[in-house]
């Protein structure tokens, strides 16, 4: 929603267009640097952050949603995308009052209050998905709603909006979880990429030191990545080889559940 006349339109007629109240929270994630990070969002008239989201269309699946909201969120598509649990219990979603006061300094932007019998005030379940990106791909689209945007460290989450904190601990402890059966590493590093460098990203998400060795020797035995004819020059006398992930096998993967044990 990029306009005035955009807002308002959702504003009064979204119930008509969208199921009212179920609605998608994306915990996007991307790699820089050595560290995973978490985009976020902040809306107008908010002081805390929040995760991206929006409403599913009458006429598409869930899933198809997701898929939706995350290309209108960063231009991308064919991303990782998983569901991951459905949110409902906290008093802001339970709490008509806690809702009207976080959306009513948003929509004051078009000079719209949200009452008791407006239908962005009633009680609204939230379906999780995480998806993976290539953190220097994502392209965020300007919103009329949403003053800014920032990628923040997963360990540096500050307080966010509505109950988005304890989705965004529930996407990573899903994540790690599903580290050991599928080879998420292909989501987040570069097509080209360094022993150490994949290495590092799973100490990242897992948060954790492992055998480097060992590490090499399990994802080769499993065949999700190759050695290239390709070394990369990083140095006097320092020119490692670079690896691809295997796409077949990464295909295979996904499908059986490949159980890396590090």
């Amino acid at each position: 929603m990029n306009t005035r006349q955009e807002v308002l339109d959702f504003v009064h007629h979204g119930h008509e267009r969208y199921l009212p109240h179920l609605s998608i929270d994306c915990v996007i994630f991307g790699y820089h640097a050595h560290q995973l990070k978490i985009l976020l969002i902040r809306h107008h008239g908010h002081d805390n952050w929040s995760l991206p989201g929006g409403y599913i269309a009458r006429d598409e699946g869930v899933t198809q949603a997701a898929y939706r909201i995350l290309a209108e969120k960063t231009q991308l598509t064919n991303l990782f995308l998983q569901q991951f649990y459905v949110f409902g219990d906290s008093a802001t979603r339970m709490n008509k009052i806690k809702t009207q006061e976080t959306h009513n300094p948003t929509y004051s932007k078009v000079g719209v209050a949200i009452d008791d019998n407006h239908w962005l005030s009633e009680r609204t379940l939230s379906i999780g998905y995480y998806a993976l990106v290539d953190y220097l791909n994502v392209v965020v689209n300007p919103e009329l709603l949403v003053d800014e945007f920032c990628w923040q460290e997963v360990t540096e989450i500050p307080p966010l909006d509505y109950d988005h904190n304890e989705i965004v601990q529930k996407a990573l402890m899903t994540l790690r979880a599903q580290i050991y059966q599928q080879p998420i590493g292909y989501n987040l590093l570069a097509d080209k990429f360094t022993l150490p460098e994949i290495h590092a990203l799973y100490e990242s998400i897992l948060g954790r030191q492992f055998d480097r060795r060992n590490f090499r020797k399990k994802l080769l035995t499993l065949g999700l990545i190759r050695q290239l004819d390709e070394q990369r020059k990083i140095g006097p006398h320092r020119s490692p080889y670079l690896y691809e992930f295997d796409h077949d096998n990464y295909q295979k993967a996904l499908e059986e559940g490949a159980v890396l044990a590090l």
